[in-house]
């Protein structure tokens, strides 16, 4: 094994331990600081979602900071686990809406900060053709970490009904991370020639028509990320009748459903990755692209049939798919568009499509949900016909992607 693979293996081991301890936070937070530290629900909501505006600027920040000679990609890596170790230990110690708020600010830009300098670092270390295999194991070190902490989270607060040393753990999680880094990756982008103003930097990203054209397409991806996430639980929830009485599917069932979703993607991550490298990466795009557009007709299928418990597991499968099919090649081909110089900024404006996804798409799912069943339903269909502009939208990436030169790094 070279030592590229490695330190590739170490990062990938350490995103592992660093996402356990996000998965024994990540389902109950919410309940903590409302049920136990007292805040009222609506403060709760603001203070998670500060982690949001702060992760922003974090993106950002990050990407001049990778390609920048005096910061680079290793110390911009332990910025963001020294970050979101002080948020999670300040969250473990919080009292008040002040607190929780700065908390939630320091994980946040940890969090932003860590993304873009994780997949330029991932980039750097392995060859183009091994990219999207590489950047499918980092997801699935990502998913199985998350599945870890959920389960032994879940057990520690059924066993002791205390919620504060799962923040401790996620803080120590961070901190383990942070030793891994510094004694085990080196910087890795080191052949770039000294650069001036990082504006500059971005004002040449932006003005790549190719990569805005990809960001437009990465965008109604992470915005149908973002319905899985939370239209959908409350769709099964309140839309679904399981009974006579025209009730919904149970949280035990709605978990089991997505512990099943988060089981399929650890399944099938590699070996999707490794059949659609057959395929070029936007017409990978396009069948991740009709995949989806199957998933949500399926949830249409699972509020309109007699047999909702079994289209749901079949629509969260079909999801997990769908999903495990965009994410690698999403981040590979924004690779390979970026010039060495420019690498930190590109995979962060990779990372700020995520941002805007995930604004656009809660507020869009709850519209649609704060409506009647038929409004609901319909919402699924709307997606799912969607997906029309988005495959017309990566046929023109595909064109420019055929008529780019080719450079040697890519």
């Amino acid at each position: 094994m070279s030592d590229a693979q490695k330190q590739v293996w170490v990062l990938i081991v350490g995103r592992f331990i660093s996402q356990i301890g996000t998965g024994f936070t990540l389902f109950y937070a919410s309940i903590f600081f409302v049920n136990q530290v007292g805040l009222s629900a609506t403060a709760v909501g603001i203070g998670l979602g500060s982690a949001s505006v702060s992760g922003v600027f974090g993106r950002i920040l990050s990407g001049s900071m990778c390609d920048s000679p005096d910061w680079g990609r290793k110390r911009t890596l332990l910025l963001s686990a020294v970050l979101s170790a002080l948020g999670s230990f300040v969250l473990a110690s919080t009292q008040d809406f002040t607190t929780l708020i700065l908390g939630n600010l320091l994980n946040g830009m940890g969090i932003g900060l860590y993304w873009p300098a994780s997949e330029t670092v991932v980039a750097d270390l392995t060859p183009p053709d091994k990219r999207r295999e590489t950047y499918a194991l980092n997801r699935l070190a990502d998913s199985l970490g998350l599945e870890v902490g959920i389960v032994f989270g879940g057990a520690w607060v059924e066993v002791t009904g205390t919620y504060r040393l799962l923040f401790v753990i996620d803080g120590m999680s961070y901190v383990l991370f942070l030793v891994v880094l510094a004694a085990a990756i080196r910087e890795t982008g080191h052949l770039w020639a000294k650069v001036g103003n990082p504006l500059k930097n971005w004002a040449t990203a932006l003005r790549d028509r190719t990569l805005l054209v990809y960001v437009a397409a990465n965008v109604v991806f992470t915005t149908y990320i973002a319905q899985t996430h939370t239209a959908l639980p409350v769709y099964l929830s309140n839309f679904v009748a399981v009974d006579r009485d025209g009730a919904g599917l149970s949280p035990a069932a709605i978990s089991g459903l997505f512990a099943w979703h988060v089981a399929m993607s650890v399944l099938l991550q590699l070996p999707i990755a490794r059949w659609m490298h057959r395929f070029s990466h936007a017409r990978a795009l396009v069948l991740s692209a009709a995949i989806w557009a199957l998933s949500f007709v399926g949830v249409w299928v699972t509020g309109n049939t007699g047999f909702p418990i079994a289209w749901a597991v079949i629509a969260l499968g079909v999801m997990a798919v769908a999903t495990v099919s965009y994410t690698p090649s999403a981040s590979t081909l924004v690779a390979e568009l970026a010039p060495d110089t420019l690498r930190g900024v590109y995979l962060s404006i990779n990372a700020l499509c995520w941002a805007v996804g995930y604004a656009i798409g809660p507020p869009l799912g709850g519209l649609a949900l704060d409506r009647d069943k038929a409004f609901a339903d319909g919402f699924w269909l709307v997606l799912a016909a969607s997906v029309g502009l988005l495959v017309v939208i990566l046929q023109q990436l595909d064109r420019r992607l055929k008529l780019a030169p080719k450079s040697p790094s890519r």
